[in-house]
């Protein structure tokens, strides 16, 4: 559980709804269903039209990563790789085939399939890096929707306000009816920004993070897996992998 997010989301949400108390306004000044349906039915709709539907569902399934993110231990996975050096000196790298089932991880998987198969440590490098660098863009196309949505939700806002002031303008001569339309131009203008910038960009920026934190986990077990395959000595390789923990303890933990 990320508790940044949550604190993240109850801080603005609070503060917008408290700001607008000491305004002396009430919480249902804020609520307005025409603009609403404007604003965000435009934004999800701009937001279909821009982007192939495999990346729109793999972005749905990306937003679970701002409050539920993957675990990620890099010392965990140093010693694993570690290990399996010392096991691969000790029975050869068939004394690793075990280990592929026991691996929950398809990347992981794979890597230590292309070892034990024998293949050479620039075999093994230039086909993980191929996976690692088509997910990575995949993925980072995917948390750009949000930026995406980001930028599409101002925008539509001040077209509703747009559109609310023409209500108002077309009922000059009914002042009953100038309020709602205000109203409407107004607080559209305030969904539109608000979620642009307390939700849909945050939620973008932090999914980069968790994207470029995946990368680098993977490219921690590509160096160690092309290490294991040279025969450099276990000591040595930790020493190496070791130098992804100090950016990987920013990141994740």
């Amino acid at each position: 559980m990320d508790i940044l997010s949550i604190i993240g989301v109850l801080i603005g949400t609070c503060a917008l709804l408290f700001g607008n108390f000491l305004e002396g306004l009430q919480l249902s000044s804020l609520v307005n269903g025409p603009a609403f349906i404007i604003v965000f039915g435009g934004t999800v709709g701009a937001t279909l039209l821009q982007f192939p539907p495999l990346v729109f569902i793999r972005s749905l399934e990306m937003f679970l990563w701002v409050f539920l993110p993957k675990p990620m231990n890099f010392r965990e996975q140093i010693d694993k790789i570690v290990r399996w050096s010392i096991l691969a000196r000790k029975e050869g790298l068939l004394g690793l085939e075990d280990e592929i089932d026991e691996e929950t991880d398809p990347f992981t998987q794979k890597a230590l399939q292309l070892l034990v198969d024998g293949n050479e440590s620039e075999e093994i490098r230039d086909i993980l890096e191929l996976e690692m660098n088509t997910k990575e863009a995949f993925d980072l196309q995917a948390a750009k929707m949000y930026d995406a949505m980001g930028g599409y939700a101002p925008t539509i806002g001040m077209l509703a306000a747009v559109m609310g002031l023409i209500h108002v303008m077309e009922n000059l001569s009914e002042p009953k009816l100038l309020g709602a339309g205000i109203a409407t131009a107004f607080v559209a203008t305030v969904y539109g920004v608000g979620s642009a910038n307390l939700i849909f960009l945050p939620i973008a920026s932090k999914l980069k993070t968790y994207v470029y934190a995946n990368t680098q986990s993977k490219e921690m077990i590509t160096e160690g897996i092309t290490s294991i395959a040279e025969g450099e000595n276990p000591r040595n390789i930790k020493l190496k992998l070791e130098g992804y923990l100090q950016d990987a303890d920013v990141k994740l933990q």
